[in-house]
């Protein structure tokens, strides 16, 4: 690790305390609150994977799935936002120096979400972009939004490039959408994964990417060859493992007092305990080596080659998405281990609980991804739109 990453991994631990005393605010409001915002800025963590030329870290991904897992165990929904916004910013590599500058400089953050519908229509200099778009991390603090949509001409008829389907990532101010507050959910609450809607808004083409083209990417640094996917991959799979660690050691420290009702020991004292912790450690601690290992090959080799091949994004999706499994697999293990304990809301326990199932019931928790994995180890065609 260098001694930037070192740095930046320094910051996030400062940070961590402050986080979780935010918590309950986070919570309560579903949203990160202002300072805590503030204070994000301030340590540069929406800049984490942004390039050197425009302020950033362009920080290696074991190091930046280490600050998500650090930053989740104080609070998963922070970790989710940085996640999920630094993600986005990688975009940053594929637009005209003046247009990066413009939309990422001073604080600039960018945030988007998956359509529901979405059209953009081409027209001289740029397009007119209507469409909804859901799961919206951070966009409550996001000064740019971003939609995805299928181009198409004036007449209607779609814009073909390569033989197929045109489709464009548009970059437009905030301000020109309807964000709806429709996060109304389990867990993962102060994310702000709200739905927002945009209504023939024009994006000059130069606000525009095909996201993930390597004939659109203009900075040609190690992490730029890394998809989204990738990161997000990841760095989720780092959120999810800043939740199980912190709820494994809160049951720790809980089964060195507690006696369960019925007993005359304490549940430490329990050869069923002893041998699950045991078993929650190994499986926690094996996959977190195997992903933080796994990316730290994948980087040295992208370092030597300057490229990226499937192989090794079929890797990264493959760790990650192990990680992620084992980690609510521990978590599961804490809570029920915990008994009624974990059941009140004065214990971090339920919290933590439901912020982990509701990431294992987004995309990043599928089990189709094993599927995928499998069908490329078996020299089958995968689906690469994930990997």
């Amino acid at each position: 690790m260098s001694d930037e990453s070192r740095a930046e991994l320094l910051r996030a631990r400062e940070l961590a305390p402050k986080i979780a005393a935010a918590a309950d605010q986070i919570e309560r409001e579903r949203r990160l609150p202002a300072p805590l915002v503030e204070m994000l800025h301030e340590g540069g963590f929406f800049r984490l994977l942004l390039p050197r030329t425009l302020g950033g870290a362009e920080l290696d991904p074991p190091t930046f799935v280490q600050i998500t897992e650090t930053l989740a165990a104080a609070d998963a929904s922070t970790a989710w936002v940085v996640c999920q916004t630094t993600g986005c910013s990688m975009v940053s590599a594929y637009l005209a120096p003046h247009v990066a500058r413009a939309i990422f400089g001073d604080g600039g953050v960018l945030a988007w979400g998956p359509p529901s519908t979405s059209r953009a229509v081409a027209v001289d200099g740029g397009y007119r972009l209507s469409g909804s778009f859901n799961f919206a991390s951070g966009s409550r603090h996001a000064t740019w939004l971003g939609g995805q949509a299928p181009i198409v001409e004036a007449d209607g008829t779609p814009r073909r490039s390569h033989g197929v389907a045109e489709r464009r990532t548009l970059l437009f101010p905030a301000t020109n959408a309807r964000i709806d507050d429709v996060w109304h959910v389990i867990g993962m609450r102060g994310t702000g994964s709200d739905s927002f809607t945009v209504e023939d808004v024009f994006v000059p083409h130069e606000h525009s990417i095909a996201r993930d083209d390597p004939a659109e990417r203009r900075v040609q640094a190690p992490l730029y060859c890394f998809p989204q996917s990738s990161l997000y991959a990841s760095g989720f799979a780092g959120v999810a493992m800043g939740i199980a660690r912190t709820m494994l050691d809160d049951f720790l420290a809980l089964a060195r007092d507690k006696t369960p009702r019925g007993y005359s020991r304490t549940l430490r004292e329990s050869a069923v305990t002893q041998s699950r912790v045991a078993q929650a450690e190994a499986r926690l601690g094996s996959a977190r080596v195997y992903l933080l290992s796994t990316l730290e090959e994948v980087w040295r080799a992208v370092g030597r080659t300057g490229t990226l091949g499937l192989d090794q994004r079929v890797r990264i999706r493959l760790a990650a998405s192990h990680a992620l499994a084992q980690s609510r697999e521990v978590a599961d293990f804490a809570y029920h281990a915990a008994g009624a304990t974990a059941v009140f809301t004065s214990q971090a326990f339920e919290r933590r609980f439901r912020d982990i199932h509701t990431i294992a019931q987004q995309l990043q928790g599928r089990d189709d991804h094993f599927e995928n994995v499998g069908k490329f180890l078996l020299d089958l065609s995968p689906d690469t739109t994930f990997l």
